[in-house]
């Protein structure tokens, strides 16, 4: 009993150093999932002249490749903002709600 007892104590200490990376390379793959897509908007703007309604838009269009991942790591889809200089994609964050704390890029 003793020695399940320190076996969970193990995994408890072991899950919560872990969980800390996991969220830092969740965030990670965010952003260079969004870089990826961003610089094909920025193709598209050069090309079309206008910005893309969707990341999906882009996908039927095959102009982003439908292995391309259209959603950030909590599976929400990413969304692209034009209104500026530049154009900015944006991920959700974990709790699926744009213009939030959470969105990234931070804003």
């Amino acid at each position: 009993m003793v020695v399940m007892v320190i076996m969970a104590l193990v995994a408890v200490a072991a899950g919560f150093a872990v969980m800390p990376a996991w969220r830092r390379a969740q965030i990670r793959q965010a952003m260079i999932d969004a870089g990826t897509i961003r610089q094909v908007v920025v193709a598209y703007q050069m090309e079309v002249g206008d910005c893309p309604e969707s990341v999906d838009a882009l996908v039927r269009e095959e102009i982003l490749s439908a292995q391309t991942t259209t959603v950030d790591p909590w599976g929400n889809a990413f969304a692209i903002d034009c209104q500026g200089p530049e154009p900015v994609v944006h991920s959700a964050g974990l709790d699926g709600e744009h213009d939030t704390a959470d969105d990234l890029p931070p804003r």
